[in-house]
């Protein structure tokens, strides 16, 4: 019982926070980094 309550707190948290982040626009911000690493990787950026 311990254990599921934990993974459900974890999973909680883990939602809450994803949202909070998408509603403050980071989602755009980490997609630009990525996409700035890969074009470094293969030597177009």
């Amino acid at each position: 019982m311990n254990s599921a309550f934990l993974r459900l707190a974890v999973l909680g948290t883990a939602l809450v926070s994803m949202i909070f982040g998408i509603w403050r626009g980071e989602a755009k911000e980490v997609l630009l980094k990525a996409i700035n690493l890969c074009l470094e990787c293969i030597g177009i950026g």
